[in-house]
């Protein structure tokens, strides 16, 4: 068999069964190979939609997604998918096509230095120079997305290499699972004293919980600890959102008791977590009474931002198996509840339809049982305010990257990896016309998705800053000559429908879940309506401002 076949079979033995691809010349001997393959192909419009397709089949599923690009501007275009499944430790194989290795250095026609340009986004990129470097390289690569925190990582084929002969004895074999290393006593056992000894502790929870396969170890430390918890964005779900013991996000759209809680602890469990700008704040005055137990399975998280007093590198799991023990909390318990129920998320006056009132809306109709693709702006925000998770697999969002236009091709993926679940993409009209190509697949694929569009005619989160921060000067974020979304929607076979008042909310959510194919609903919100609470840029997060306690003026 040639290079190209080879990699088919090397897909099949991963058990990998669905394929976001492009085509293009430097990889027809790949499509030309799938012909006879049971590995489903899936046509994205645009190599960024295939990026993000594979991006939100790895995220909703744990399984590697795989995605396919030819050369020059193919692979290009992957790039910012990468990136954000960089960002937030997503499995991942990306392969794209290259110019012929004697063509390599030449400028030959769509030549780009693919493995130059992706070196700082991947957890490793190959370029395949010969066949025989093929078998041992594609091993490597889905063992390095999978193994530790995972991450993606691309192979570059010369179309010269997918043509070429392989031994026909030569047959893949799935990557081999890497050994966990136990964890030293000393720092176990100062953990535990650490847990002993404090009196206001606070668990911050985040995207390592999941990637360290450790939900329901971690749900058992909180609820037999009795340790309220607190997460970042990528953490909503490792609680149920309902749970007593959930104080909800915290940082800079976070709860106003949740981040003055964590203020005032003595004690910081931070799990799977890398204290990012957009829950610290102002790092130096972040958490300042409190000691730190930090656990990641990625040592080099640990003491980047914030010194740790205790260092869990490694298996997550075996820590919080370890730390397991009951406390004697009831008295920080009842204040923590007391404070989440006077100063959690609150829904703001109801003039027209609102953000939050939408979200909890949809969040009881769906009982929290629908996988939610986010896209990235104000909406974002208010999905993770006042839409109750029950497991992080049902929160798919860009976070580190913050990328516009992730939402709906990240839909399809989560779509296609668990068809039995529903599927809705929550977008702003900003973001939303990002990908707008992707309604393409979902109409091709007749997909099951459901897509709302919240339409305030702005970039809500670019205004709502330039409001804060920069005294209501306003640049570049009027979109009131957008398309009108339903038309648009149905030109692709998708049903579409539109609303604009309180009233109509309950049944248009109804009639959206209850379509038997895929749906659209546009909804229609005031432009002056804003993420609260918020903290500034370069603030403490004890310096949050709520929506009557707003002030202008120029950022320093």
């Amino acid at each position: 068999m040639n290079g190209a076949q080879y990699i088919v079979r090397k897909l099949m033995s991963e058990g990998v069964d669905t394929l976001f691809g492009y085509p293009g010349g430097c990889v027809m001997p790949i499509y030309d190979a799938l012909l006879e393959s049971p590995v489903r192909h899936i046509l994205c419009r645009h190599e960024q939609g295939t990026a993000f397709a594979a991006n939100g089949y790895a995220r909703s599923s744990g399984r590697i997604g795989v995605c396919l690009a030819t050369s020059g501007p193919g692979a290009t275009n992957l790039m910012t998918g990468l990136a954000d499944a960089y960002m937030d430790s997503v499995p991942m194989v990306a392969i794209t096509g290259q110019v012929p290795t004697p063509l390599i250095g030449t400028d030959a026609f769509q030549e780009i230095d693919v493995l130059g340009m992706s070196l700082p986004i991947t957890k490793q990129s190959f370029l395949v120079q010969s066949i025989q470097e093929l078998p041992e390289i594609l091993d490597q690569a889905f063992r390095i997305a999978r193994e530790g925190r995972p991450g993606p990582v691309l192979v570059d084929l010369p179309k010269d290499v997918q043509l070429a002969s392989l031994p026909g004895h030569t047959l893949p074999q799935p990557a081999a699972e890497p050994d966990q290393q136990p964890l030293p006593d000393e720092q176990l056992q100062g953990a535990i004293e650490l847990l002993r000894s404090s009196r206001k502790p606070i668990i911050y929870g985040g995207g390592g919980i999941l990637l360290g396969d450790a939900i329901n170890l971690f749900r058992k430390f909180v609820e037999t600890s009795g340790i309220p918890a607190v997460f970042s964005l990528k953490g909503l779900g490792a609680l149920p959102g309902n749970h007593p013991l959930n104080l909800g996000m915290l940082g800079m759209h976070g709860s106003v008791a949740a981040n003055q809680l964590v203020q005032e602890a003595d004690l910081l469990v931070a799990v799977g977590v890398r204290f990012d700008d957009r829950v610290t704040g102002k790092l130096n005055r972040f958490a300042p009474n409190a000691r730190v137990i930090h656990l990641d399975i990625d040592p080099a998280e640990i003491g980047k931002l914030r010194p740790a007093s205790c260092a869990l590198a490694g298996d997550i799991r075996q820590s919080l198996k370890a730390m397991t023990l009951q406390l004697n909390l009831e008295e920080w318990q009842t204040e923590c509840r007391e404070r989440r129920d006077r100063d959690g998320f609150s829904l703001p006056k109801p003039e027209g339809i609102t953000g939050p009132h939408f979200m909890r809306q949809l969040s009881r109709m769906t009982r929290g049982h629908a996988i939610i693709s986010c896209d990235v702006g104000q909406h974002q925000m208010w999905v993770a305010q006042h839409y109750a998770f029950n497991h992080p697999r049902q929160h798919l969002t860009s976070g580190g990257l913050g990328a516009m236009g992730f939402g709906l091709p990240a839909a399809i993926g989560a779509q296609l990896a668990n068809p039995e679940t529903p599927v809705i993409n929550i977008a702003g009209d900003g973001s939303f016309q990002m990908n707008t190509q992707e309604l393409a697949t979902i109409g091709r694929y007749q997909l099951p998705i459901k897509i709302i569009i919240l339409d305030n005619q702005a970039l809500g989160m670019v205004r709502q800053q330039q409001a804060v921060c920069y005294q209501e000067r306003y640049s570049e974020i009027d979109l009131s000559d957008n398309p009108d979304f339903c038309t648009l929607a149905r030109a692709f076979n998708i049903a579409a429908h539109s609303i604009s008042e309180p009233e109509d909310m309950a049944y248009a959510i109804g009639k959206l879940l209850d379509a038997p194919g895929p749906a659209l609903l546009h909804v229609a919100i005031a432009t002056e309506h804003n993420v609260w609470p918020m903290v500034k840029p370069g603030d403490a997060n004890d310096q949050i401002l709520t929506d009557h306690q707003t002030t202008t003026g120029a950022h320093p």
